[in-house]
């Protein structure tokens, strides 16, 4: 056989696999195959000092503390788990579509528990210098800050020019709530976000972490009747069981979560992966993403092999 017909019988044979190679190397990854690829680099373990349990008689809610952007709250609310301020008291307000908020039950005016101690005073934390603090930056534009992304694991938001950055009021975003005054708040009453994202409170409210696993507990809450969702019935309200540090928790009884690193070439592979959709049921990739519509995924700790 001639040699130039046997080099076109030959890649005739092999043309329709390597373009079946071809097809599939060019095939982008789903959300599920790029976090199945992931390395033990791109997880991250939560710190216990700076991560809640919310115990209630349904389960766990597992809160992640933000002392990278508000400090002084963070520091508050340690010592007030610590001291177990929130055990005993409950869920009093359940709004639709906006936020559930917890803390002392009792009524304007009343007496209420003491702060053990707490500080009575903390200093307004809607922001903080953006220098020293890095920051993730999403490829979309965002129609409440001049750049939106992550930072210290957080959604966040940034305005390069005022050289300033702050949290942003995302799905299961805690807050610490006020009064009139700027620096009214205490740390005492928290709220999670649990509606479609209330981004016109950002830089109006102090941030001081977000729910990382258990919103399914807050979520369902039946909503309250009074104005803004307040339970009206002291037996309406949900009880707390306790508040407590991870780090005052025996090991054996934490909850074992890893959360995806959001500054690795893998969390923007999967940011790429939400933001245009390939998969088979997807006709029209979006082409942008809002920051809210990120979810940071967690897993237990893979099983390791012992030698």
């Amino acid at each position: 056989m001639r040699p130039a017909l046997l080099a076109l019988l030959v890649a005739a044979t092999l043309t329709p696999s390597l373009a079946v190679c071809a097809d599939e190397a060019q095939k982008p990854k789903t959300t599920q195959e790029l976090l199945d690829a992931s390395q033990p680099a791109d997880w991250r373990t939560l710190d216990p000092a700076s991560t809640l349990y919310l115990e209630l008689a349904s389960g766990r809610v597992v809160i992640e503390l933000a002392p990278d952007f508000a400090p002084e709250h963070v520091g508050n609310i340690r010592t007030l788990a610590h001291e177990g301020y929130w055990n005993g008291m409950s869920i009093n307000r359940s709004q639709d579509n906006f936020v559930v908020q917890w803390g002392d039950p009792a009524e304007e005016g009343q007496p209420r528990k003491p702060l053990g101690s707490a500080k009575a005073k903390l200093p307004a934390e809607f922001e903080r210098k953006a220098d020293g603090l890095s920051f993730h930056p999403l490829p979309d534009k965002d129609g409440w800050a001049p750049q939106v992304g992550f930072a210290a694991g957080f959604p966040a938001a940034r305005d390069p020019q005022a050289g300033e950055a702050w949290l942003t009021h995302c799905y299961g975003a805690v807050g610490a709530g006020r009064d009139m005054a700027a620096d009214s708040s205490d740390g005492t009453e928290l709220y999670v976000v649990d509606g479609q994202s209330p981004r016109q409170l950002d830089r109006n409210i102090t941030l001081v972490g977000r729910v990382v696993e258990g919103m399914e507990l807050l979520s369902v809450l039946p909503r309250g009747t009074g104005p803004l969702g307040f339970y009206e019935q002291a037996a309406q309200r949900v009880p707390i069981k306790s508040i407590r540090l991870a780090a005052d928790v025996p090991e054996a009884e934490r909850t074992q979560l890893q959360v995806l690193r959001t500054d690795t070439p893998l969390f923007d592979a999967v940011v790429e992966s939400r933001r245009n959709r390939r998969d088979d049921w997807y006709k029209r990739p979006a082409g942008h993403i809002d920051l809210c519509n990120i979810t940071i995924p967690t897993r237990e700790p893979p099983a390791t092999t012992q030698p």
